[in-house]
């Protein structure tokens, strides 16, 4: 039993925990319970929305625009300075190497901070001035006035990133935030409230709570009447959840939920560029990103070399502990987690698919040489010193063919460590086969003809359509889905339109 406490915040306070309602952080690179969390009740919950509004009328509500965005920047200067802390709080809490939180995930969450400071002082706020008979004119222009409280709902999988995503922007408009991180992956947002402090943020201003969703501190949040708007990352079905609960009194919502991602590879690909980014989009963090590639449809000339280099890369990345600098893919972000994706490797193997790799749990200690050589099978197996990760919560980087769109996993989200190939031959088919889904994320487009490579990627349904690249970003871009992928956009001023309300003020000259 570990002594070691997650706490909530409220009132730029942390609060004692209570033992009779606690839950344990289980890191699942091994599954070892590494602190206690403390599990936030109805009451508490009421007591950070309580904290927060009476921020808002408080000396936070007196912070001109330009004092906020001076925080913003102290609050990035402070979290690289105290980076190799958040480093290690995003991997106990995920299990991903080292190195991909430092340079994605710190690194982000930094520029989140950073690119809102500018963009929070500079919102458009339209005038117009209008013509009235007789020769008078009034002045019409637009304030804007922060949304209220806002309850920030983020999920596991980036859970730093989309957390400061959110949060950033939010209190760059002067609301006031209750974030319910989720239950797997609780350290950072208590981190970042004890450096919001340190900053000089007001009490109140950013509160956390911890806990579960239905019966725990998600419904207790979301059902509150001194919330004012809700944003939340996370499953289709937790959005639709949510929507339902707020909807009797019309709160504003903006969600990027669950994605079923394409990418299309024409036969006049760069292969070596499109290999690298296929690699990268379909097992990126172990394929615990909404934007991970879960469908891949190959022109059918190159359909047998793109799948042959495929297996080899998903061969080559190498399973172990975080800290290990050969170690490039985690485990999964939990045993239920792994569960549903293993239920998706079994429901492939009963539509008959072929499994080009994968389709299983790794062995990880001892499964490979120090030097990372390929097993018998053709595998890479953990990084020397990997012993004791088998109770870890592992699965292996799987390919299919011989699927169709008709398939359960060609149709629902999987989120993990796996992609159906699937061969096409015109171009109109591939657009058809891509936009055959309920889902509308996101979809990468593979192809050195650039008038066709602008054709297909404006014919996607989607809310992030790539040519030639993956996961690049423009922080100032819009970005959500459509469908079961979300509703409304965040980024740049689409941020601002959301976390403000817009007051017209009408003067007759």
């Amino acid at each position: 039993m570990t002594d070691r406490w997650i706490r909530n915040a409220v009132g730029g306070r942390l609060v004692d925990p209570d033992e009779r309602r606690s839950f344990p952080a289980v890191d699942p690179v091994d599954g070892r319970t590494f602190a206690r969390v403390h599990e936030a009740d109805a009451d508490l919950v009421d007591r950070a929305v309580s904290a927060a509004r009476a921020a808002l009328t408080g000396p936070w509500s007196r912070w001109s625009a330009a004092a906020r965005a001076d925080l913003l920047r102290r609050v990035a200067d402070r979290i690289e300075q105290r980076a190799e802390e958040f480093v290690a709080a995003e991997v106990a809490d995920t299990g991903k190497p080292v190195a991909e939180a430092r340079r994605l995930d710190v690194a982000r969450a930094v520029a989140n901070f950073r690119t809102f400071a500018g963009i929070a002082t500079h919102a458009e706020q339209p005038s117009f001035l209008t013509e009235l008979p007789e020769g008078r004119q009034a002045l019409n222009y637009a304030v804007r006035s922060p949304l209220g409280v806002v309850a920030v709902i983020v999920p596991w999988n980036l859970p730093l990133l989309l957390l400061t995503w959110k949060v950033a922007p939010a209190l760059g408009c002067g609301n006031a935030v209750v974030v319910k991180p989720s239950e797997e992956t609780p350290s950072t947002a208590t981190l970042l409230a004890e450096v919001l402090a340190e900053c000089g943020l007001p009490a109140g201003a950013y509160n956390v709570v911890h806990g579960f969703g239905t019966g725990s501190a998600g419904e207790f949040l979301v059902r509150h009447r001194g919330v004012d708007g809700v944003t939340f990352t996370g499953s289709s079905a937790t959005g639709s959840a949510i929507m339902r609960t707020v909807a009797g009194q019309v709160r504003p919502v903006s969600f990027e939920l669950g994605g079923k991602n394409a990418a299309v590879v024409f036969d006049d690909a760069d292969l070596d560029l499109t290999v690298a980014g296929l690699t990268r989009s379909i097992f990126a963090n172990t394929g615990q990103v909404c934007l991970c590639t879960e469908r891949v449809y190959l022109h059918r000339p190159i359909f047998d070399e793109v799948a042959q280099r495929l297996v080899a890369a998903a061969r080559g990345l190498r399973p172990g502990r975080p800290q290990h600098p050969a170690t490039t893919t985690g485990p999964l972000i939990s045993a239920g987690h792994r569960d549903k994706v293993l239920s998706y490797y079994r429901a492939a193997a009963e539509a008959g698919a072929t499994v080009l790799t994968g389709g299983g749990v790794p062995t990880i200690a001892g499964a490979a040489a120090a030097d990372g050589s390929p097993d018998s099978d053709g595998r890479t197996g953990g990084v020397d010193g990997d012993a004791g990760l088998d109770g870890g919560w592992w699965v292996e980087p799987t390919l299919w063919s011989g699927l169709t769109n008709a398939d359960r996993p060609v149709r629902e989200e999987i989120f993990g460590p796996a992609a159906a190939l699937i061969p096409f031959d015109t171009e109109d088919e591939a657009v058809a086969l891509a936009n055959d889904t309920e889902y509308g994320l996101a979809s990468s487009v593979w192809t050195t003809n650039l008038g066709r490579g602008h054709r297909v990627a404006q014919r996607m349904r989607v809310g992030v359509s790539w040519v030639n690249t993956w996961f690049l970003r423009d922080l100032r871009s819009p970005f959500g889905g459509r469908g079961l992928s979300g509703i409304g956009r965040e980024g740049g001023d689409f941020s601002v339109d959301f976390y403000t309300e817009l007051t017209n003020v009408c003067v007759q000259i």
